[in-house]
């Protein structure tokens, strides 16, 4: 049985770059997650890590999209030596 997985569209657009330019360049990505992300920001949150919602929205999306791709790669060597560290901090995120 083929498993299913959420999928989502991320539109990332340069608004100004830090030399005073306005920004030009723009990406849309459509990828999958096996997990609800919306949920997953909203628990981020709920959670009161960090002091604003955005601040807490980046670090979910990056965390995630980071993740799957740890996942969809189990056997790259890429990824040897920071799985276990992941799985650490994981577990310590889950935790609190």
């Amino acid at each position: 049985m083929e498993k299913r997985n959420n999928v989502y569209q991320l539109d990332l657009k340069e608004i100004s770059l830090k030399n005073g330019d306005a920004g030009k360049q723009s990406l849309s990505l459509n990828f999958d997650n096996h997990d609800d992300l919306f949920q997953i920001f909203e628990v981020i949150q709920s959670k009161h890590i960090f002091e604003n919602k955005e601040t807490a929205t980046e670090f979910a999306l990056g965390l995630k999209l980071f993740t799957e791709v740890m996942l969809k790669n189990k056997n790259n060597p890429l990824f040897d030596e920071l799985r276990p560290a992941i799985l650490d901090f994981m577990k310590k995120l889950k935790s609190q």
